[in-house]
C-alpha cells in the first residue's frame, strides 16, 4: 500500500512486536518500525505508537524529549493496566495510553480514527492545492486538449520556487501571461515579477540593464544602478526573446543561472540573487543553436522544463471562448453594451488563421466593437477580407543583386503573413531582428521593388 497513511512504531521494548503489522493492515495503513532515536521525521505519518511494554518509564522520557504535534497523535502502548500509568503518559504529552492485551480493540479503533483524520486532512490539502492551481491559470482561457496539456505541465512547476522553464510559442500566444501565472501561483507570489523584452534592449546597454553598473563604470554612469536581476530578487525574471541576446552576454547569463550571483558592470564584488528565471522565444531554438546565435549550454539550462503554447489555429473552439471573454472585457473598458457573437461571426472567427494569435484576435474584436453600432458587431470589420497579394513575378526582381532579391522576398513574406513579423520570420527560418533589417532595407534602398511591384525609395 504505497499511498496508504503511515504508522510509526517506536520500539522501546520488544513486547508486542507481532501485532503491529496486523493492526496497521486492519486500519488501512502501513507500518514503519524504528528504534527509540529514529522517529524525528513524523511528516506524513498518521500516528506514532510507542511500543513500551515493560518500558513505561522510558516512554515518559521519550515524550519529554519530543516536541508534541497536534496533527500527529502519539499513543503509548504498555503492559501496565493501572490508571496511574495512563495518567502519567497523557500528562507527558501522549494522546492516549493502552495496555495490551486487554485494550487491543480500543487501540485499533483509536488508530482507525487517526488514519481517517489523516486521510481527510490530506484530501482537504489536495483540494486546496488544486483550487489554487486553477486560480493561478484562470486568466488563460480555453478548453482545447493542446492548451490543457500545457497547463497541466505548468501546474507541476508551480510549487518549485527555483524551477526554470522555457516557454515557446508564436507571437501573441500568451507566453508572458503563462509566465506571470506561474509566478503568481507559486511560492514567489508577492515578490516582483519583472518582464524583459531582450530584443528591445539597446545592444550597448544590455549588460548594464540586466546586471546593473557601478558609478563611473562608463561615460554616462553618474550613479550606481541595480540591474534587473537585483530588482527581481526574491521573485521571477521573465526573459522574452532570449535568443536575441548577444552570444557573449549569454555566457554571463549562464554563469548567473549556475552560481546565482551577479556582478555589476565596473564592479569587483559579486552579489547573490535569488531569482527564478523564466525564458521565452517565438523562434525554433534548436535552429538558433545550429545557426550559432544561441549557446547550446544556455539552451539546455533554460529548457529544463519546456512549455510549448499552441497557436490559436490549433486550438479549435477556443477561438470563440476567448472571443466571448475578450468582448466582455473590451465592452466594459469602452463603456459599450456587450454585443452577441452571431453564428456567422463565430464561423468567421473559426475559419480565420489568426497568424497573430490571441493578440490579433483582441485587436480585431476591439476594432469591430468600436466601428460597429452599439451592441452589434460588423462582420466586415471583425474579419476583414485580405486584399489580394500580387504574384511573386511582380514583387521579386530578377535578375538583380542577391541582397535585393532577399530584401524583396522578406517584404513579400510579410505581406503574405498580414504584417506578422513573427509568422514571417518563422516561415523564413530567420530571426525577427534579421527580418526587420531586411524589410527596412527593402523600404529605403533606391531601386528595390516595393510590395506593390514599383521601384524607388519607399
Amino acid at each position: 500500500m504505497p499511498d496508504s497513511p503511515l504508522l510509526i512504531v517506536v520500539r522501546l521494548s520488544e513486547s508486542f512486536s507481532d501485532v503491529w503489522s496486523k493492526l496497521a493492515s486492519g486500519v488501512g495503513a502501513r507500518v514503519a518500525t524504528v528504534a527509540a532515536g529514529g522517529a524525528d521525521g513524523t511528516r506524513g505519518a498518521a500516528a506514532i505508537v510507542l511500543a513500551a511494554g515493560g518500558a513505561e518509564r522510558e516512554a515518559l522520557d521519550w515524550l519529554d524529549r519530543q516536541e508534541a504535534r497536534a496533527d500527529v497523535p502519539t499513543f503509548v502502548v504498555g503492559s501496565d493496566p493501572s490508571r496511574r500509568a495512563a495518567a502519567q503518559a497523557v500528562g507527558h504529552g501522549a494522546a492516549d495510553y493502552f495496555a495490551l492485551p486487554d485494550d487491543i480493540e480500543i487501540l485499533s479503533n483509536a488508530l482507525s480514527g487517526a488514519v481517517a483524520r489523516h486521510r481527510e486532512a490530506a484530501s482537504r490539502a489536495s483540494a486546496e492545492t488544486s483550487a489554487a492551481d486553477l486560480a493561478a491559470f484562470q486568466t488563460i482561457v480555453g478548453e482545447s486538449p493542446a492548451l490543457k496539456d500545457v497547463l497541466r505541465r505548468a501546474t507541476r512547476l508551480l510549487r518549485h520556487a527555483h524551477g526554470a522553464a522555457l516557454i515557446v510559442g508564436e507571437t501573441g500566444t500568451g507566453k508572458e501571461l503563462l509566465a506571470r501565472a506561474i509566478h503568481d501561483g507559486g511560492p514567489r507570489r508577492g515578490a516582483p515579477f519583472v518582464p524583459v523584452n531582450c530584443s528591445a534592449l539597446p545592444r550597448g546597454l544590455i549588460e548594464s540593464e540586466l546586471f546593473g553598473h557601478e558609478k563611473g563604470a562608463f561615460t554616462d554612469a553618474h550613479a550606481v544602478k541595480p540591474g534587473l536581476f537585483e530588482v527581481a530578487d526574491g521573485g521571477t525574471l521573465f526573459l522574452d526573446e532570449v535568443d536575441t541576446l548577444p552570444v557573449d552576454l549569454q555566457a554571463k547569463l549562464l554563469r548567473v543561472l549556475e552560481d546565482h550571483e551577479i556582478r555589476r558592470v565596473g564592479g569587483t564584488k559579486s552579489r547573490r540573487v535569488d531569482v527564478r528565471v523564466l525564458a521565452a522565444s517565438n523562434a525554433s531554438l534548436e535552429q538558433a543553436v545550429q545557426r550559432g546565435v544561441l549557446r547550446q549550454d544556455l539552451y539546455f539550462r533554460l529548457g529544463v522544463v519546456t512549455l510549448v503554447l499552441p497557436p490559436l489555429r490549433e486550438r479549435g473552439g477556443d477561438v470563440t471562448i476567448i472571443a466571448d471573454r475578450l468582448l466582455a472585457s473590451l465592452a466594459a473598458h469602452h463603456r459599450l453594451p456587450v454585443p452577441k457573437l452571431t453564428g456567422k461571426a463565430r464561423r468567421a472567427l473559426a475559419n480565420h488563421a489568426w497568424p497573430g494569435n490571441v493578440r490579433e484576435l483582441k485587436n480585431a474584436l476591439e476594432r469591430a466593437l468600436l466601428l460597429s453600432p452599439p451592441g452589434e458587431l460588423d462582420l466586415a470589420e471583425l474579419v476583414p477580407v485580405p486584399a489580394p497579394h500580387p504574384g511573386p513575378s511582380g514583387t521579386i526582381p530578377f535578375p538583380a543583386p542577391l541582397d535585393a532579391i532577399t530584401a524583396a522576398a522578406a517584404r513579400v513574406m510579410l505581406d503574405l503573413c498580414s504584417g506578422s513579423v513573427s509568422e514571417a520570420a518563422r516561415r523564413l527560418s530567420i530571426s525577427r531582428r534579421r527580418l526587420r533589417r531586411l524589410a527596412q532595407a527593402d523600404r529605403t534602398t533606391p531601386g528595390y521593388p516595393s510590395a506593390n511591384g514599383t521601384t524607388g525609395t519607399i
